[in-house]
């Protein structure tokens, strides 16, 4: 059965739309359906029913997908077998959010392959929805990311919080004194409900970042002033390219890291343990970054979940 045939049937399962699966799997919609009629074909039955609203699964099509995700699951963990280098006895494919990679993921590789040198390890990036979908499909078998899906087969892990502060290019003596300069970053719908109800005077920013912490490198270079993780901004800090904003509010922003239910037990420990650590490490960093707040705020510093 060619592998490609079913990641599409699972695609458009998924995203209840040819165009859509188009998107995702980076093809054209012809070339999806030729797919889907295909394995159809193959299978003496109709697995979609059609409408103008998009597609959905027939009883032959629900029937099938657990199939479909078992042989992508069999398929991958061949890969991986197969795939291991010569002079490993294992691997870890770990996926995460790009603003998850510098300063925790990245530090989380190094702890692995210093913890245990045999263990090959692959890294993969992608949004929620993407690293989720890779997480079922076996693609992965652990993740990092913001938002954390809970789905049978998958154990979610809490991590960290990440504390999102107001940082500008330029010194200020209070928040007032960022006027347009201000750039909103959307980090999702808690943080802009968070935002709209501790900030409603900065709610209709002219320029809108949707780049996670890539924030950081804009305002970096302009005069700008943006909410970022205090964990990728630090570096910044200490360097006097950012600085801190007297009196704004933080808001907390957890991290969440998602293991596969069949990643093998003593990779699973030690995947934890080196986890633990370094992000223990990051948020040591981030107390300096939030000590160094609480200094320069006369008030005490309002924060997203506190009484």
């Amino acid at each position: 059965m060619d592998i490609a045939l079913i990641r599409t049937f699972l695609t458009v399962a998924d995203t209840g739309s040819f165009v859509n699966a188009s998107a995702r799997l980076f093809v054209t919609q012809s070339a999806v359906s030729l797919r889907v009629q295909r394995l159809e074909d193959n299978l003496g039955k109709v697995l979609f029913l059609r409408s103008k609203a998009g597609v959905e699964l027939t009883a032959a099509g629900r029937a099938f997908e657990q199939y479909a995700l078992s042989m992508i699951k069999l398929w991958e963990e061949a890969r991986q077998q197969v795939g291991v280098p010569q002079g490993f006895t294992s691997s870890l494919i770990i996926g995460a959010q790009y603003s998850l990679w510098p300063r925790l993921g990245f530090r989380w590789l190094d702890a692995l392959q210093a913890a245990r040198p045999t263990l090959a390890l692959r890294a993969e990036m992608g949004m929620p929805d993407r690293l989720t979908r890779f997480l079922i499909e076996g693609v992965v078998q652990a993740t990092l990311t913001y938002i954390a899906q809970q789905r049978p087969g998958l154990t979610v892990v809490p991590v960290m919080e990440d504390e999102l502060l107001l940082l500008s290019s330029f010194p200020v003596d209070d928040i007032g004194g960022i006027g347009d300069a201000y750039v909103y970053t959307d980090w999702g719908p808690e943080f802009t409900q968070a935002h709209a109800v501790s900030l409603p005077d900065m709610t209709n920013a002219g320029l809108t970042l949707k780049l996670e912490a890539l924030g950081v490198e804009y305002i970096v270079n302009r005069r700008a002033a943006a909410y970022v993780p205090a964990r990728s901004a630090k570096r910044h800090l200490d360097a006097g390219r950012l600085h801190l904003v007297p009196g704004a509010p933080v808001f907390p922003y957890p991290v969440w890291a998602v293991f596969r239910d069949d990643l093998p037990d003593d990779i699973r420990q030690i995947a934890l343990e080196t986890l633990t650590r370094v992000a223990d490490q990051a948020e040591d960093a981030q107390d300096d970054v939030m000590q160094a707040l609480a200094r320069i705020s006369e008030d005490d510093i309002s924060r997203l979940g506190d009484d």
